[in-house]
């Protein structure tokens, strides 16, 4: 049963993103085993098309992953949930609220009832809204295994980098995205593609009927669209994430 929005701590003091320009409220809410779970929620200024539930790699923070990131999307007319796994760190210079709450990290798999508790607290954010699931290497996998399981919850799924190594070897993305009804798009930098687990997951993802795309010059996970962190233009990367929003949402 979704719990009333009064219930979500909504904690009094905003949060800035890395440039120091967006304004984010800081919030908390219920992961689906009862562990509480932070986030920032950074409204559009407009009529939201859609609110992404942004989800960070390994060792990161949602405002250390998501702060060079989430302005934009803003100004596209994207809602977007930045949300610290219980699986994370200080990776980018940010704080992981979730992990120092719980005092100390929990492994990559574990964090998958965050993710199902993010869905139900953006439903009471803007009801009817379509929720779109963006993750970031392991989390790129659990929000692909979260698609599968949520058919009618969402409309369709990035992945960055999604991870599909020893420690998923329980959550792997691939081994239930051919259940997936919504679009996908799985995107990797260039230099991952070097790598057989990468190009056969990618063949996975193609033959399912997913879209796919290779980031040339990129860096992992979600960092393939900052600028600082690839060393290079990260507009033809922008441009491919921002036209499969578009299409979605139309």
């Amino acid at each position: 049963m979704p719990f009333p929005r009064q219930s979500v701590a909504v904690i009094a003091a905003a949060s800035m993103c890395a440039a120091g320009l967006l304004h984010g409220q800081e919030v908390s809410f219920p992961a689906t085993d009862g562990a509480t779970v932070y986030a920032t929620w950074y409204p559009s200024p407009e009529a939201a098309k859609a609110i992404v539930l942004a989800f960070h790699q390994g060792g990161a923070s949602a405002e250390g992953e998501y702060g060079p990131i989430v302005e934009r999307l803003n100004r596209q007319g994207y809602d977007v949930l930045a949300v610290d796994q219980r699986a994370g760190g200080n990776r980018f210079g940010g704080v992981n609220r979730t992990v120092a709450a719980r005092g100390g990290e929990a492994d990559y798999c574990e964090a998958a009832p965050d993710l199902e508790g993010a869905i139900a607290y953006a439903r009471t954010q803007r009801t009817g809204t379509p929720l779109i699931l963006w993750g970031s290497s392991f989390s790129g996998a659990l929000v692909l295994r979260l698609a599968s399981t949520n058919p009618d919850s969402v409309r369709a799924v990035l992945a960055f980098s999604p991870a599909s190594g020893g420690p998923m070897v329980d959550c792997r993305g691939e081994d239930l995205s051919g259940r997936i009804r919504v679009p996908v798009l799985a995107l990797r930098p260039i230099g991952e593609m070097a790598l057989e687990t990468s190009v056969a997951q990618f063949a996975t993802f193609e033959a399912q009927g997913h879209q796919t795309f290779i980031a040339d010059p990129g860096a992992h996970g979600s960092s393939m669209l900052v600028e600082e962190r690839v060393g290079a233009p990260v507009d033809a990367t922008w441009e491919i994430v921002l036209d499969f929003l578009n299409r979605v949402i139309r």
